[in-house]
């Protein structure tokens, strides 16, 4: 890790200095990312993707597909500004592609078949050259569709964290973990309730309250089902489910910055550790312009954040998700302090709300776009042979045509009003750009530079970005269920 714990702070008012949008990380060397002739010679890394065991405990082993045999996939450190290769090997008998997730990089390595990125054949390699950028906490993952498949795309195991680190290097703290959360052996059901009551603001549009739930009201009078959802049976941390793999070990004093990816496919995570608080620093990779301690971590379908914890409290803890359940099933880790043993103890926290405003810059005013894009996200109740379908403004995402929706000039700001006509949460994410938030259910804020957002049910939000990257994007929500099912869009900037 390359940022001093106190200078790591003091970047989060980088993002203030940069107007809340991402064109800080727009440099000449930025711009040279989009030459991508791979050179000669051996690569920087070598990622093979195949099928593979995977030991969550001794009496519960998976079988799924991973990067290099091991889940998650190993942790890649690159330097900003400093060209990189990497092989990647499909050992499988499908086309796959790998997503560098939060990266600036051009279409023929983004790993989007959608914006053109070629695939990486079966039996075949493709190699990758690539500027890496912006710096930070990223991650690589699969990006095909998995459909009515639980057994390939995101449902697998291919994922892995990827830190960027900056140009200067101004010392280093006590230490850093990373920490992939992910859920094995998922299944069908139907219907279900997310939970919904820790994000805020909490208000809810009547208008979209009212056009979700009368749409669904009349599915359900036809005789219709509720649409498929996902669960899962099985839940780990960095691929061990609690009690299973080794602990954290901690000493009295230390301060260790914590990595957290939320590698699932479809579900959000909670993470608390009893007795200590995280002090948010980074929300995916970008310094926040107000880092604040919170008792309870609350991460979104591909969120990452970075956060510091004291630690002041010896003894031997349990980090877990909230949910008893899932916790009980394997989504949590013991940390240990060293001269303690004994059961690890969980103590539930009281109830807290995640907003993305306690990070953000006070009476923040962001700058005027240069034009408001109208989104509304809805729900049509299994229409698609049993499963959901998802519209943008009306229209399902057409895998065969691909045609953009959108048209954007390079330079440009804008500024996407997203309304959410349904009752679920939807962690938003555009590629090859990260975002400022601007507004949420009505309430202004700014300085918060994100590449996912939820997007809470019945709610708008604003997001701002700058149209530097040519070409394609996609823009779509990160559950697997949905964007299979619709939920996606093109932009095309000239």
């Amino acid at each position: 890790m390359s940022i001093d714990r106190r200078e790591f702070l003091k970047l989060g008012g980088f993002a203030a200095l940069a107007g809340g949008l991402p064109t800080w990380t727009r440099t000449a060397d930025a711009q040279a990312a989009m030459s991508t002739i791979a050179p000669p010679g051996k690569a920087d890394y070598t990622l093979r993707i195949a099928r593979s065991l995977v030991e969550l405990a001794p009496d519960h082993i998976v079988s799924t597909t991973t990067y290099n045999g091991q889940f998650p996939g190993p942790l890649i450190r690159l330097k900003e500004g400093q060209r990189v290769v990497v092989d990647v090997y499909n050992d499988t008998d499908i086309p796959e592609q790998l997503h560098w997730h939060g990266q600036f990089v051009p279409v023929d390595v983004d790993g989007a078949t959608e914006e053109g990125t070629p695939y990486i054949q079966p039996h075949g390699m493709r190699r990758l050259s690539f500027v890496p950028g912006p710096s930070g906490f990223r991650f690589y993952h699969t990006h095909v569709v998995a459909g009515s498949d639980l057994s390939v795309g995101q449902y697998s195991g291919l994922v892995g964290p990827v830190y960027v680190e900056p140009r200067r290097e101004p010392g280093s703290y006590d230490r850093e973990v990373f920490l992939t959360l992910k859920e094995f052996d998922p299944f069908f059901s139907k219907g279900g309730d997310m939970a919904m009551d820790f994000l805020r603001p909490a208000d809810r549009e009547h208008a979209l309250e009212e056009s979700g739930e009368s749409a669904m009201k009349a599915s359900l009078a036809s005789g219709q089902a509720k649409g498929y959802e996902v669960g899962y049976q099985a839940f780990a941390i960095n691929g061990r489910m609690l009690g299973s793999g080794e602990p954290i070990r901690v000493k009295p004093g230390e301060r260790v910055l914590f990595h957290v990816l939320n590698g699932s496919a479809t579900e959000i995570r909670s993470l608390a550790l009893p007795g200590h608080t995280f002090k948010v620093v980074a929300l995916d990779g970008n310094p926040v312009p107000h880092p604040a301690e919170v008792p309870v971590l609350w991460v979104g379908t591909a969120e990452r954040i970075s956060a510091i914890v004291d630690m002041k409290h010896p003894g031997t803890w349990i980090l877990g998700d909230l949910d008893d359940d899932d916790r009980g099933h394997g989504m949590g880790v013991v940390v240990e302090y060293a001269g303690h043993r004994g059961k690890p103890q969980w103590i539930k926290p009281p109830p807290f709300a995640w907003d993305y405003r306690r990070f953000a810059l006070t009476n923040a005013k962001p700058a005027t776009p240069d034009e408001i894009i109208e989104m509304t996200f809805a729900k049509q109740n299994a229409a698609d042979h049993g499963f959901n379908r998802w519209t943008i403004n009306g229209v399902a995402f057409d895998m065969k045509a691909m045609k953009p929706m959108f048209h954007l000039q390079h330079g440009k700001r804008y500024r996407l009003r997203m309304h959410n006509a349904s009752d679920d949460i939807h962690p938003m994410h555009l590629h090859r750009h990260s975002f400022e938030i601007t507004r949420i259910a009505g309430q202004p804020t700014g300085g918060v530079i994100k590449d996912v957002a939820m997007l809470g049910g019945y709610q708008s939000m604003d997001i701002d970005f700058t149209a530097d990257q040519r070409g394609l994007s996609l823009f779509h929500c990160h559950m697997q269920l949905h964007m299979d099912f619709g939920f996606m869009a093109l932009f095309e900037c000239a």
